[in-house]
């Protein structure tokens, strides 16, 4: 089936009962999530080897959009999860792309503090093949539902280093309540107080952050402002672009803050 017809068929079975009920009792898509997934449409910007859709973010902001005015909820669960996707796409080790590929793995950005004008000011401290994080991360769409979080924290450097942080990972929490909007999306604070995970989750090279966001989050980020419109763009991204240049001093994370800035306009 292709994924024009699969989306066709998940929206008017499972996604418009879904978002009703989202909308009246603030509940996470879950079903809507499940379906998706199981229709090849959370894996559609994988690699098609071994079992990805192969699709371009054009093809996944075209489901975005269609999503949209039936569940704004899962549409933002989805944008944050593509975007996810793509750094885990590009870096992420085999088995983790596989079942991001095959629908059984959701995936959501945390990379935005929570405080200090949006600052990443994260830790990350190595002792032998241990990583512990320390973090409040905010605007974080699916805390608590996704199953693992692609993650900031300051590099030795004064750069970026990305993770790929499970949700059951010990030492990682979310507060009772949801702050965001659509509360039905989940979005809220993640706490890493600390959060313990192996070396080897690194996602891409120690420092090489914001290289990653300007080649895998910031293509995402305007295919969805010229499908859909910046009003839609996930609530972190824009933090995470207007804190970027003030975070880093790298040329990179400097890139990143002026080019998403120019896509939000």
């Amino acid at each position: 089936m292709s994924y024009p017809s699969a989306l066709h068929d998940v929206l008017d079975h499972v996604i418009a009962p879904a978002g009703e009920l989202a909308y009246q009792e603030g509940k996470f898509p879950r079903a809507a999530v499940t379906a998706l997934g199981r229709a090849g449409l959370l894996g559609l910007t994988c690699s098609a080897e071994p079992a990805g859709g192969g699709a371009d973010l054009a093809r996944a902001a075209e489901v975005v959009a269609r999503v949209m005015p039936v569940c704004p909820a899962t549409a933002a669960v989805l944008q944050s999860h593509y975007a996810a996707a793509a750094v885990v796409e590009a870096y992420g080790g085999r088995w983790l792309r596989g079942e991001v590929a095959a629908g059984r793995h959701l995936c959501t950005l945390a990379v935005v503090e929570d405080g200090a004008g949006g600052a990443v000011r994260s830790t990350a401290r190595r002792t032998g093949g241990v990583v512990a994080l320390r973090a409040r991360k905010r605007d974080v769409v699916a805390a608590g539902e996704a199953d693992s979080y692609v993650w900031s924290s300051v590099a030795s450097d004064g750069g970026l280093t990305l993770w790929g942080v499970p949700a059951h990972a010990p030492g990682l929490f979310v507060p009772a309540h949801a702050t965001g909007a659509p509360l039905a999306s989940a979005t809220s604070t993640v706490v890493a107080d600390p959060v313990r995970i192996p070396a080897e989750a690194m996602l891409g090279a120690d420092g090489e952050g914001f290289k990653i966001l300007l080649g895998a989050v910031l293509p995402w980020l305007l295919e969805l402002c010229a499908v859909v419109g910046s009003d839609a763009v996930h609530p972190s991204l824009g933090a995470l672009a207007r804190s970027a240049s003030g975070t880093a001093r790298s040329g990179d994370g400097q890139a990143f803050a002026a080019s998403a800035a120019m896509a939000l306009r």
